[in-house]
Formats: C-alpha cells, structure tokens, sequence
C-alpha cells in the first residue's frame, strides 16, 4: 500500500523535528547534563514518533476504506497490514 505524500506531510515536519530533538539529545549527554533533562527530551521524541507513526496509520486506514476499495481483496489485505503495523506501535 501507497500512502499519498501530501497526506503525510504533517508527518514529514514532525520527524524533522524529532531529528532535532535527537541531535539535542546527543549534545546533551556529551555535555554531561542531568540525567533527568536527558530522559525528558528522549521521552518527548518516543512520543514525536509514536504519534507520526499512528498518523501514517491513520492515514492508510483512511485510504484503505474509502467505497473504491471497500469490499475488495486487497482492501482486505491493506487492512492486515495496517493491523500488524499499528501492533508493532502499541
């Protein structure tokens, strides 16, 4: 299954941000700070991902059920993966 760019570039903003976040998180632990900022910036970006990965979900989902695919095979198989990724999420 395809997912239509310009659906997902909310989710392209949002990982740009994360990549920040992680090149903060990486200068934080070389300049020694305190353990608990490091764990909070790691947190916010495990939830940066967490929430661009259900949107892609959420965005397959949307296009797996619209009437041209609905009760088509492979519409039935798009939503097996659908369910397998947003598992693997959970």
């Amino acid at each position: 299954m395809e997912l239509d760019k310009d659906a997902l570039a909310d989710v392209v903003v949002r990982l740009r941000r994360a990549q920040g976040q992680i090149g903060g998180i990486l200068k934080m632990i070389e300049e020694g700070r305190d353990c608990a900022d490091v764990i909070t910036q790691l947190a916010a970006v495990s939830r940066a991902l967490d929430r661009a990965g259900f949107k892609i979900i959420a965005t397959g989902l949307e296009q797996c059920v619209r009437p041209e695919n609905a009760g088509t095979e492979q519409a039935a198989v798009d939503r097996a993966q659908l369910e397998k990724l947003f598992l693997a999420l959970a």
